[in-house]
């Protein structure tokens, strides 16, 4: 095809992927990666040298480290020329979970993480130098609701229709087993896949879960709910960063791999040590029916709060990684010195 042919959005990603410096860098390429998780990770692997483009549907979307490339996150488009010849894909795009979960809302949530995780596939089948590893987000969610075993990836028991749980939790969890089902049936079979089945990513800053509780506990309001037996699985933002890279670099992971902290605790405990960090001396308990009446205002669902996630990452502590923030109450102070800071 002549030059002059080629469309201009075409052009600046061949000139970009032939120009840019080899020696030690990589390009990865983040759908979906203009959200509170992917300025996070832009951020650490730009400041690492690497390249990164970020795919997004907002045309105005700036990310610092990044470039920023348009996509719909359904359909094909130019944005595929970035993908040809990227080293990595990590893929975070999906509707947020922070919201009611309507019909029309969980259809969506459904529909945005499929359809992304499908196309994505199809941009790695096109392309004549496919990436060599394409890591795709997931959730812990996908796990049974469970106070009395932890769940690694080899002996954890996949969730569902499941007694004394609310029956649409089961469409959380069949969102998660399409979600992944998407990513390994696409033939691609020059490219290795992981699907991150993450826990709850704390992170100082707006947008993230940390934020939502720490003002919970600055307001009072970080009491146990509903009794507090429920499990927090977590990882420290920091954490996050380092697992994805030592993701992307160790060949032999295929497959599921659980983002978590190997030290997760119940609710009650993990508030209280949260209210410690934050000096508040009291948190009010809420009862199951306040914590609905809490949702509904805050326009979110009791899902997040109440079920059980008992998750442990069997196999990143089999391959030797070493976790810098394992325990929760050393990640809170971390956490509430930086958001005090404005970090």
């Amino acid at each position: 095809m002549e030059y002059a042919k080629i469309s201009p959005r075409v052009r600046v990603a061949v000139l970009a992927r032939a120009t840019r410096p080899k020696a030690g860098m990589v390009k990865v390429v983040i759908p979906g990666g203009s959200g509170h998780l992917g300025l996070l990770l832009a951020g650490a692997l730009g400041s690492a040298g690497h390249e990164v483009v970020i795919l997004s549907r907002r045309t105005d979307t700036r990310v610092p480290g990044a470039r920023t490339v348009p996509w719909d996150g359904r359909t094909a488009g130019e944005w595929m020329a970035e993908v040809d010849g990227a080293d990595a894909v990590v893929n975070l795009a999906g509707r947020s979970v922070n919201c009611r979960y309507t019909e029309a809302n969980l259809r969506e949530m459904m529909a945005s993480r499929v359809d992304s995780a499908s196309i994505v596939g199809a941009a790695i089948a096109r392309a004549s130098a496919p990436p060599r590893v394409w890591l795709q987000m997931s959730t812990a969610t996908i796990y049974a609701h469970s106070h009395d075993r932890a769940n690694d990836e080899a002996t954890g028991v996949i969730g569902g229709v499941e007694d004394g749980v609310p029956a649409y939790w089961a469409f959380s969890v069949d969102i998660a087993r399409k979600w992944e089902r998407a990513q390994f049936e696409a033939q691609t079979p020059d490219t290795r896949k992981v699907a991150l089945r993450t826990s709850i990513v704390m992170a100082p800053g707006r947008g993230g879960a940390f934020h939502t509780l720490w003002r919970m506990a600055r307001l009072g309001l970080g009491g146990p709910v509903a009794g507090g037996r429920q499990y927090m699985s977590w990882i420290h933002d920091r954490d996050f960063v380092r697992a994805i890279e030592f993701l992307l670099a160790r060949d032999e992971f295929v497959g599921p791999v659980n983002l978590a902290s190997p030290s997760p605790l119940p609710y009650r405990a993990f508030m209280a040590v949260l209210r410690s960090a934050a000096g508040v001396p009291v948190g009010l308990p809420a009862t199951k029916w306040m914590a609905e009446l809490g949702a509904f205002v805050l326009r979110g669902d009791t899902e997040l709060l109440l079920k059980s996630r008992r998750v442990v990452p069997g196999r990143l502590l089999g391959a030797g990684f070493t976790f810098d923030v394992p325990e929760w109450p050393d990640a809170a102070r971390d956490l509430v010195a930086r958001s005090r800071a404005g970090a």
